[in-house]
């Protein structure tokens, strides 16, 4: 079994009861809200009755999950801040787009995001891109249920199996019940936990109790270090390296990833999409995503902050049980073994919430995208408590599945996490961005020239997999093909922004030979255009 700490202090009872009180919290919440959910239209966008600063807690409590509680201190511990440049990229894409983006879907679609692709480019538009949102956060799901278990067990001295377990039912319970009111509710809740959880960290490792050195001894000694990017060496309080380089994890890369991360996340994923949804109208959709996103990045932050006052903490005061433990551990450690009764707790539980606020989005977004992409085209004639209680049982399947995806992560001695996830995210998202694009700037673009598209796109992508290294069960790094040469070098990270610009321009040029009807406007930026140009005259 996957084990994440070398070493636990004995966790006291009064953390077993934070713990324990924050998981039945979310229970409690699902059966509060369960009397609420009379039909669909409640079920999956809790009929618009939700305040705009709740949405955006919920959208930033997404946003964050144990991912960035536990994986992001590991990566700036081992290397510094170069990740975080994914983040910083979300609000400028967001300022630019979000007063076109958040209209558009109120306006043409019911609830799927993925009803956008198909009015643009017909139905298999759409189910391209739905399948793909669901086996990308198939994987998130797994990895996140992977890895706070993991935490946990290490924590509570539990087995792993058993949290996940307690872990799964919780939040199938709360999604089952309490449908999106009840989720973003407790995203308010869980939200606050992970802002506190992250600000006591800080504060206790910069009081440094017991040590000799202050709170100025552990800054300059993070600002001062180095590490190791690739072949660079760069500051560890820092998101270079700069150079001009596409093969390893350089400033470019992250850039250019970010970008599209942030079109993917707020124009084409469901479970943003669907909070514009919930809102009661368009200015209260749009200020609810600049509060998630604008909550994010300082968390993001702080947490990477936390990674490079850790390594500073154990340069200034060495600790054996760290010596050949991975990065990602040494965090946990910290906690388990530093931090005082009670705050220990609250530490733990913010973590657990970290992943419940996550994972519970999914499940009810991904019980949506089922009834509205599918239940509804080949079973038309269903009355609206069908379509809740299809809803329903997909949570229960898709929570299931979920907690099988963790199982099989245990079984096969977990791996790189966080770049497990990232990975997969630019795999799976197979192009979508590049189809949103297309549809967003072009009435010229057709779906037979998007279907030219997507083909380029899928080979390029099995090209790039197949001959770039991949991980071998001994440890060692091989291609499964090998053109020498020819094969993929440039970073991983790079994958996803390629297969966007393949779909992009690919799509664009193929749609010319193809004699079609210009797009409707209004699924186009010229429609948006036009009715600001009105609402001035």
């Amino acid at each position: 079994m996957y084990t994440l700490l070398a070493a636990t202090a004995s966790i006291h009872w009064v953390d077993y009861v934070i713990v324990v009180a924050s998981i039945l919290l979310a229970v409690v919440m699902g059966f509060y809200f369960a009397h609420r959910q009379k039909d669909s239209n409640a079920y999956f966008t809790a009929s618009g009755r939700v305040p705009d600063w709740a949405i955006g807690m919920s959208i930033f409590a997404t946003l964050i999950s144990s991912v960035t509680f536990l994986a992001y201190p590991g990566a700036a511990y081992a290397g510094n801040w170069i990740l975080l440049v994914q983040g910083l990229m979300v609000p400028i894409v967001l300022v630019s787009l979000i007063g076109l983006i958040v209209p558009l879907f109120r306006k043409v679609i019911k609830l799927s995001t993925y009803e956008y692709f198909e009015r643009r480019f017909g139905a298999f538009a759409r189910f391209y891109s739905s399948i793909a949102f669901v086996l990308t956060h198939f994987t998130k799901m797994g990895s996140v249920f992977f890895l706070v278990s993991m935490a946990l067990a290490s924590f509570m001295n539990i087995d792993i199996y058993w949290v996940i377990a307690v872990l799964g039912v919780t939040i199938i319970l709360l999604t089952f019940l309490g449908g999106m009111e009840a989720i973003i509710w407790m995203d308010v809740i869980q939200g606050g936990m992970l802002i506190g959880g992250g600000l006591l960290c800080i504060i206790f490792l910069l009081c440094a109790f017991g040590t000799p050195f202050s709170a100025g001894d552990i800054l300059q000694t993070a600002w001062n270090a180095t590490a190791n990017v690739g072949p660079y060496e760069v500051s560890k309080i820092g998101v270079g390296p700069f150079e001009w380089d596409l093969v390893e994890t350089t400033f470019l890369v992250m850039a250019l990833n970010g970008f599209f991360y942030a079109l993917q996340k707020y124009g084409t994923d469901q479970t943003i999409v669907q909070r514009y949804l919930t809102a009661k109208d368009d200015k209260s959709a749009k200020k609810a995503a600049f509060i998630g996103v604008f909550l994010s990045v300082p968390i993001w932050t702080i947490f990477m902050l936390v990674g490079s006052l850790l390594f500073a903490y154990y340069q200034l005061s060495p600790d054996a049980a760290i010596e050949g433990m991975k990065a990602d551990a040494v965090f946990p450690h910290f906690i388990s073994t530093q931090l005082p009764i009670g705050v220990r707790g609250l530490i733990i539980a913010a973590i657990a919430a970290a992943a419940i606020s996550s994972l519970d989005s999914d499940l009810n977004c991904l019980s949506a995208i089922a009834v509205e992409d599918y239940l509804m085209r080949f079973k038309k004639n269903v009355s609206d408590k069908f379509r809740l209680n299809f809803g329903r049982l997909i949570v229960v399947l898709a929570g299931l599945g979920a907690v099988g995806i963790a199982v099989l992560y245990v079984q096969s001695n977990g791996g790189a996490v966080l770049e497990t996830i990232f990975a997969f995210y630019a795999i799976f998202s197979a192009g979508i961005v590049g189809i949103f694009l297309l549809g967003l700037f072009s009435r010229r673009a057709n779906k037979q020239g998007l279907y030219v598209g997507l083909a380029v796109c899928i080979l390029f992508t099995a090209y790039a997999m197949l001959t770039s290294p991949q991980k071998m069960p001994d440890g060692s790094k091989q291609a499964l093909l090998d053109f020498g040469a020819w094969n993929y070098t440039h970073s991983k990270y790079m994958l996803g922004v390629y297969s966007h610009i393949i779909v992009l321009v690919v799509g664009y040029v193929a749609s010319f030979f193809f004699k079609t009807p210009l797009a409707d406007k209004e699924l186009t930026i010229f429609g948006w255009l036009e009715e600001k140009k009105a609402a001035k005259k």
